[in-house]
């Protein structure tokens, strides 16, 4: 089902994949290179509906308008905040998520709105080449049990790189910042995605 909701900034487009007997929403956005169309948010919508988990895909306005180009992160913040209300509405715990940018805005408002917890998919550390330019501060700051999934070889962060803090990670081995697996890689990317969806599952599940 397909929700349109207006927000102060532009319209964005709700995509819902609901669970029967639904004990949690998750939230999930995009990056900013990207769209709901990543493979690992279709992975999670197909999946985590069967745990009791009814998912939202959030296509921020930006991208909802046709542009290439992410705004500034207090825009995709109050894009983020303008959904909230709809995603809230079910009255069920809500677990707040995204994928790359998406990830860090979900980190960053996660107390502000009430977030039970927050799934960082692909968290961008820093910038590729730049560990200095660590955004570690608002992964630490969500405030919420938060999971990191994160690729092997992503050049934003590789899992040995993040610091020691109230998260926990699962590692997707050797694949990328768009969780995708090399053709040699031991893993195929079906394989890959079952590791993501795995994680998901069971960490949503010791969230009680």
């Amino acid at each position: 089902m397909i929700e349109i909701v207006e927000t102060d900034i532009g319209t964005a487009r709700l995509t819902w994949h609901r669970a029967q007997d639904a004990r949690w929403v998750m939230a999930v956005s995009h990056g900013a290179g990207g769209g709901v169309e990543a493979r690992d948010l279709r992975a999670l919508a197909g999946v985590l509906p069967g745990h009791g988990v009814s998912v939202v895909l959030v296509e921020q306005p930006w991208r909802v308008a046709g542009k290439k180009v992410a705004p500034a992160p207090k825009t995709l913040d109050a894009g983020w905040r303008g959904v909230w209300p709809a995603v809230a509405g079910m009255g069920l715990p809500v677990i707040a998520g995204g994928r790359s940018a998406g990830a860090r805005v979900a980190c960053r408002t996660a107390t502000e709105l009430g977030a039970r917890a927050v799934l960082a998919l692909s968290f961008p550390l820093h910038p590729p080449g730049k560990p200095e330019k660590s955004r570690a501060d608002e992964l630490l700051g969500a405030g919420v049990p938060t999971l990191v999934v994160q690729g092997g070889n992503d050049p934003f962060g590789r899992p040995g790189e993040f610091p020691e803090g109230g998260f926990e990670l699962v590692e997707v081995p050797g694949a990328d910042h768009g969780l995708a697996v090399p053709k040699r890689s031991p893993l195929t990317q079906e394989e890959a995605l079952k590791t993501v969806t795995d994680g998901v599952v069971r960490w949503v599940a010791s969230l009680g």
